[in-house]
């Protein structure tokens, strides 16, 4: 990471990427981008420069001279189809930090997003949504509380003057304002807005989506603040449930058939390497992430707890091993697979302790293919 200390020519006004105020560093790999100190460059570039740099070259590179109106027409249209494609990778990397607990880290990313948003969609728009309800969460994990306060507001306006705004919009923003309530301590505020996060997400997508099984664990973890582990209980169970449901179906959706396994054998070139190969999770960067917290988050819980009960367990790590086991991790997809077997030797389910014995297998097929 290399960085030119600037003098600014007269009348041009270069501004930090970060805080807006005048600039004196700039990027040396795409020459568009200036800091008003090294460490600002430095949070930028570990935040989400490094992985936009060159499409920043491309979208803020003076335009050159066009003769043709069809010419020009065709770069703007170029440029505004990756402007847009920047604000999507953005806002993915911002809430997948965000669910890895790197809040500091998110907040480059969301900037540029709704930076790009603003200047795609406007100022007052329901596509800045996306941008504020990230930066309003990353408020939250760093203590900003009055800040999210102000992100959360302006999304709170922006949906409220939208009729036709997506339950999908309502749903993160209700999350993210009982993620806010939570974090003052009002917990019955909390719960209700966490209520009306799962009645949208359910709307939007069904009660057994993973979509909704946040706003069910973000929920839980109120009851488990409260001490009312009765209640938080019984919602983790019903997001494990969502979880092993949504990963078991991505495993046998990929998984081939004893035709397609003896044709695969069979080729004239040998068999195909990585039979399992194309098993992936069927989610996003953020998804992924997203799932990597809460499952592991309910396995902690569910560990320590000294009267759970083993089912609960048992499912929970077999939820682990599937996920690992679509990212490939097959190391880990294995010790979550023993732990649930462990578990479930106090669990009078055939079914579930079959499924186990199979999923195993699986493994050592994938494995033996790496």
């Amino acid at each position: 990471m290399d960085i030119n200390p600037l003098a600014n020519p007269k009348g041009v006004k270069l501004l930090c990427e970060l805080c807006q105020i005048p600039a004196f560093v700039q990027c040396k790999f795409c020459n568009v981008t200036y800091y008003c100190s090294i460490e600002h460059q430095k949070a930028d570039w570990i935040g989400i420069h490094e992985k936009i740099c060159d499409k920043l070259a491309f979208l803020r590179q003076t335009i050159p001279f066009l003769p043709s109106r069809e010419e020009r027409e065709k770069r703007m249209k170029q440029i505004s189809i990756k402007k847009i494609e920047l604000i999507e990778m953005t806002r993915t990397l911002a809430q997948k930090m965000l669910f890895e607990g790197k809040h500091e880290e998110s907040v480059p990313a969301a900037m540029q997003s709704l930076r790009y948003a603003i200047d795609v969609y406007g100022v007052a728009t329901i596509e800045l949504v996306p941008s504020y309800l990230i930066l309003g969460e990353a408020s939250i994990g760093l203590g900003k509380l009055s800040q999210a306060e102000e992100y959360l507001a302006k999304a709170d306006w922006t949906v409220l003057k939208t009729p036709d705004c997506s339950r999908a919009i309502k749903s993160k923003l209700y999350r993210n304002l009982g993620l806010l309530n939570a974090a003052k301590g009002e917990f019955q505020d909390a719960l209700t807005c966490f209520a009306d996060d799962i009645y949208h997400a359910s709307e939007e997508f069904g009660t057994d989506d993973i979509r909704t099984a946040g706003g069910y664990f973000h929920m839980a973890n109120v009851f488990f603040r409260q001490g009312k582990m009765d209640v938080a209980d019984s919602l983790y169970r019903q997001v494990i449930d969502i979880w092993h449901e949504h990963l078991g179906d991505v495993i046998r959706a990929r998984i081939p058939s004893e035709e397609e396994e003896a044709l695969n054998k069979t080729r004239v070139l040998g068999p195909v390497k990585g039979m399992f190969e194309d098993i992936s999770s069927g989610m996003d960067e953020a998804q992924e992430a997203e799932a990597v917290q809460i499952l592991n988050s309910i396995h902690d819980i569910r560990e320590h707890q000294t009267n759970r009960r083993p089912e609960d367990l048992a499912q929970t790590c077999h939820a682990l091993a599937m996920l690992y086991f679509v990212f490939h991790d097959i190391k880990k997809a294995k010790e979550y697979g023993r732990k649930a077997i462990v578990a479930s030797d106090e669990v009078k389910d055939d079914d579930f302790s079959k499924s186990l014995v199979e999923f195993m297998k699986l493994c050592e097929k994938q494995g033996a293919q790496i």
